[in-house]
């Protein structure tokens, strides 16, 4: 293996970055997010942060009241009606976020293995690992079942179907741009158009928010214009799994908007993921790298991240800057994506060190 090439020049941080750092941490303490890793791992005071950030906000006022039926337009071609939404079963993470935070969530009768937020966490799991149980979900007798395009096995959804249950299908979300898609097919397919108008507007004036408060990027790494470079890796240490993630992993969007460079898809990965090697690594050479909280714990923390061969030579090894969220919403794009926003870009421009 040939010898890794650190850049001689660690990313220079600008005193600017400081006060971007105290106005997003008052922004992330007043939503409850909680943040990631940099320097240190773990604290009590950043566990409770992250504990008050996995609960879902619903709309405020009335719980909204179905208009139906409906007939629904999944994102496979094929149409449900819906008559009923009184016993949902959302099949994603993402499409239980957006159930809850149009103020259905008593609606909801079952979850997936991905939905970990606090309001959902004592509802029957209908999926063994990321596969979905027909049987599981039938016996729960569901008005309406909502899941992504990507959802399995085919045979199970098809069941589903087969069994006179409502199936509508959402394309799974890959940027910031596909958030107020998303909310808009949920709340149509469930009779709540005004719930989910009100949910869209509240969503993109947070989103707003956020973005009017981060920097260009400019003068604080080593990537095009100046920007920080953010790898984004997946990791599953009890499995050895360890992928970098390239231009189709769905992390591109968001840190971008974090102003920062997607290291991998700008070093030339243009597939969803790649197997991690130094090799890939060195290219990327990224400033900062980006995780989901379960990974960087299964591999026991940013000292056991810094182990994986070719990770400790990088810029983001040797300065031990690791940026961490959870992986209930790190990905999701919905309701609380301005919360993730904010986190990722308090972890990624603040100073080298800081335990948040």
């Amino acid at each position: 293996m040939p010898p890794l090439n650190p850049r001689q020049l660690r990313p220079a941080r600008s005193r600017a970055t400081g006060a971007l750092v105290a106005v997003l941490l008052l922004a992330l303490l007043a939503t409850g997010c909680g943040s990631g890793t940099s320097g240190t791992d773990g604290g009590g005071e950043k566990a409770a942060r992250s504990a008050a950030a996995d609960r879902v906000e619903p709309l405020a006022g009335p719980v909204p009241e179905p208009e139906l039926p409906v007939t629904a337009e999944s994102a496979d071609g094929k149409r449900s009606e819906v008559r009923s939404a009184r016993r949902i079963v959302p099949l994603s993470g993402s499409l239980s976020e957006i159930v809850f935070s149009l103020g259905l969530g008593r609606n909801v009768v079952a979850r997936d293995v991905t939905t970990t937020f606090q309001q959902a966490r004592k509802l029957p799991v209908v999926t063994r690992a990321h596969d979905v149980s027909a049987e599981s979900v039938l016996s729960l007798k569901p008005s309406v079942v909502l899941a992504e395009t990507s959802t399995g096995p085919e045979e199970a959804v098809e069941q589903i179907r087969d069994a006179g249950v409502p199936v509508v299908t959402v394309a799974p979300a890959k940027g910031l741009d596909d958030v107020s898609r998303r909310i808009d097919a949920v709340a149509g397919a469930l009779g709540v158009e005004d719930a989910g108008r009100k949910l869209d507007a509240r969503t993109g004036e947070r989103l707003d928010a956020v973005r009017a408060q981060l920097p260009d990027g400019s003068g604080t790494g080593n990537g095009s214009g100046g920007k920080p470079r953010v790898a984004f890796l997946y990791l599953r240490g009890s499995a050895s799994v360890y992928l970098l993630g390239g231009a189709r992993s769905g992390a591109t969007s968001l840190i971008e908007a974090a102003g920062a460079v997607d290291a991998g898809a700008e070093s030339g990965l243009r597939k969803d993921f790649t197997p991690l090697t130094s090799e890939a690594l060195a290219k990327a050479a990224p400033d900062v790298i980006l995780v989901m909280r379960k990974g960087l714990e299964s591999v026991n923390g940013v000292d056991g991240l810094l182990k994986i061969p070719g990770v400790a030579q990088t810029p983001a090894g040797m300065d031990r800057r690791v940026a961490s969220v959870d992986d209930g919403v790190l990905l999701n794009y919905g309701p609380r994506t301005d919360r993730v926003l904010a986190s990722l870009a308090e972890q990624i421009h603040g100073r080298p060190g800081d335990d948040r």
